[in-house]
């Protein structure tokens, strides 16, 4: 009998960076490392490339302003792709043509299809054209009503799917590999390396500079507090600072170079609003390192007083008051314990092997006869 087949795809996978290629790379390596699977990740690309059980790639155009995402638009030829890959199931990241390209292979094969509602997306697209909001969440209804089931991150997600009609979404959060994201990443002296006094307090944010990471909120704040705070952006591509105590860098391609930058930071901050999950807060507290967010999305599910601060939401007051409270904090101890957090509740294996028998049990009830748990791949569970 041939090996499970898995086929993750999804619009939102970049060669430079992002939360989504993260978890795609994880998995890969977890399927590999656990399970007897075979798993094909089938994202855009800048050419055409067919590999089972490694990365298949759809040309397209470079999407301007984007950590070099692509955008294909010919979704009959990811239609084939994906019905080519003879797929035991497919799991669709976005809720754009490959969502819908995903659910017709599912259809014609008989095979259960997953999505993964990893971004927001009637929030972000009403937060700058509110008119399209209402008319989005009916689109993603109707998309997500050919799913057998819709994975969320978070449970304020689960929530929302629910309030739009999409009554199987099913509570998935996201992991970290904890020993890349890890305390002992500390090694860089970030104060000389930027030209700053011993004493500046120096916090971090890591992202794309997109509308809804809320940078201004962060830029204002900043400017309030004025020195010894200084705050280091990643992921910037300008090279004037927008203040004399913020400065930007580009992003960390390498998941170590990143968690050394993390790590090396007092801590992470981050202002946006409109999150599903937030894997960047979570990478911070592998590192050891506490974090400062706005009370809002999916953050206040994995921030309290033990490892940082909530901040108002959409206030640069708030989060300079936040930000300002944080130092009257013992860090280390903070840090700890959002490293323990992450080791009880985040981890990617534990991540996957709940994913897992999501998947076997799909599988199974697509089947005639329940099959054998070695031939789902499972190795047995951890105590």
């Amino acid at each position: 009998m041939k090996p499970l087949h898995l086929v993750d795809t999804t619009l939102f996978y970049s060669p430079t960076s992002g939360g989504v290629r993260r978890y795609l790379n994880a998995k890969h390596s977890w399927l590999r490392e656990h399970t007897h699977w075979q798993h094909t990740i089938v994202v855009p690309g800048r050419k055409n490339r067919f590999e089972r059980g490694g990365v298949c790639t759809l040309s397209g155009f470079k999407v301007p302003g984007t950590f070099n995402y692509r955008l294909p638009l010919n979704m009959r030829r990811w239609t084939r792709v994906l019905d080519r890959l003879e797929p035991t199931l497919i799991e669709a990241g976005d809720a754009f043509h490959p969502g819908w390209c995903a659910a017709a292979v599912g259809r014609r094969r008989g095979i259960p299809v997953v999505g993964f509602y990893h971004s927001n997306v009637p929030q972000i697209i009403g937060r700058r054209f509110r008119p399209v909001e209402r008319p989005v969440r009916r689109y993603l209804r109707s998309l997500y009503a050919r799913f057998d089931i819709v994975l969320a991150p978070s449970r304020v997600m689960c929530e929302y799917l629910g309030a739009l009609g999409v009554e199987h979404a099913v509570h998935q959060p996201l992991g970290v590999d904890a020993e890349v994201f890890h305390p002992r990443r500390r090694t860089l002296d970030l104060r000389k390396r930027l030209g700053l006094a011993a004493d500046a307090r120096l916090m971090v944010f890591a992202g794309r500079f997109a509308e809804e990471k809320n940078l201004p909120v962060l830029l204002q704040a900043f400017a309030g507090l004025g020195a010894p705070y200084h705050l280091l952006l990643i992921g910037g591509h300008r090279r004037a600072r927008p203040a004399a105590n913020v400065t930007m860098v580009p992003y960390r391609r390498d998941s170590l170079e990143l968690a050394s930058w993390i790590a090396s930071a007092d801590a992470l901050v981050h202002a946006g609003t409109k999150e599903t999950f937030g894997l960047v807060l979570l990478e911070a507290m592998a590192c050891g390192r506490p974090v400062v967010v706005a009370r809002a999305g999916a953050f206040p599910e994995l921030v309290d007083d033990s490892v940082g601060v909530l901040a108002e939401p959409d206030s640069a007051a708030g989060m300079a008051s936040a930000i300002a409270a944080l130092y009257e904090r013992d860090l280390t101890a903070l840090g700890a314990a959002g490293r323990a957090r992450v080791l009880r509740h985040f981890t990617w294996d534990r991540t996957f092997r709940q994913q897992i028998d999501t998947y076997a049990a799909l599988i199974g009830a697509r089947r005639p006869l329940a099959q054998p748990e070695e031939e789902f791949g499972l190795s047995s569970p951890s105590p």
